[in-house]
Parts: structure tokens; C-alpha cells; sequence
């Protein structure tokens, strides 16, 4: 872990990293629609460091596969003025019955979408990049 000397600012490592990704549920995922961002927040599980998340048919199922995408995850202490942010970039992949091990392996994860409709389809964010930051309270 770095930390910038003139602020409070902390650059994390990826192991860092992907346990503060591991500890939540709920994050954002980016693609690229139209030569324009669209962020929409998921509900998601890892499996190892893949981001898994439940889909139907739409933007997130049309544009998913094989595209790069980015996904973020942060935490805050409004009070404190602390908190953190982990970001994940890679490839978004379907995860279908045609790799057999991995498909079981996913549909055993815990990934419950709060948004309506049966979210028939999994995704997974493979990532090549994991970045992390954090502000932490000087001393």
C-alpha cells in the first residue's frame, strides 16, 4: 500500500483491493452504449475475482458479452470524511451451460437482484484491472 505525503490519500494493492470488493453486494457496473458511459448498479458475488451479476435481455445482456466494462464499488463515512473505492476493468462474459463447471459453480453463488423480472442470465466481469483508493483519517 502508498500513500501519497501530501494527502490522505492511500493507493491500494489488488489483494487489498478484492477484499474490499468482497465485502459488499451491491455496486455499479459500466459499459459503453452508444459512445456514451451508462452506469447502472447490480447486485453481484465473486467468483475468485470475477464480478457475477443476473441479467435479462437490455443493455447489460446486449452489450455484456466479450465488451469491456468497468465496475465500482465504495464505501463512506460521511462524518469522518473517510471511506474507500475499488474499481474493476475487464471483459464481460456470458457464463452459460457450454462451460459446465463454471456455470454450476456461479448459479451456486448468492447474487438475489432486488430489480423485477426473473434475471435468467449470468454475467461476469473477468477483470484485467483492479484499482483501489482510500481516504483515511490523518495520524
Amino acid at each position: 500500500m502508498a500513500t501519497r505525503s501530501d494527502s490522505r490519500l492511500e493507493i491500494l494493492g489488488r489483494e487489498e483491493s478484492m477484499r474490499l470488493l468482497a465485502t459488499d453486494s451491491i455496486g455499479r457496473l459500466a459499459v459503453v452504449v452508444a459512445n456514451t458511459p451508462l452506469v447502472v448498479p447490480v447486485n453481484y458475488a465473486l467468483d475468485g475475482e470475477a464480478v457475477v451479476f443476473r441479467t435479462d435481455p437490455g443493455t447489460k445482456f446486449d452489450k455484456g458479452p466479450r465488451a469491456r466494462a468497468s465496475f465500482e464499488v465504495d464505501s463512506f463515512d460521511r462524518t469522518e470524511r473517510t471511506g474507500w473505492s475499488v474499481v474493476a476493468t475487464g471483459r464481460l462474459e456470458e457464463v452459460t451451460h457450454f462451460d459446465a463447471a463454471t456455470f454450476e459453480r456461479v448459479r451456486g453463488l448468492d447474487v438475489d437482484p432486488w430489480a423485477e423480472g426473473e434475471k435468467a442470465h449470468w454475467m461476469r466481469l473477468v477483470p484485467d484491472r483492479v484499482t483501489g483508493r482510500r481516504i483515511a483519517r490523518p495520524g
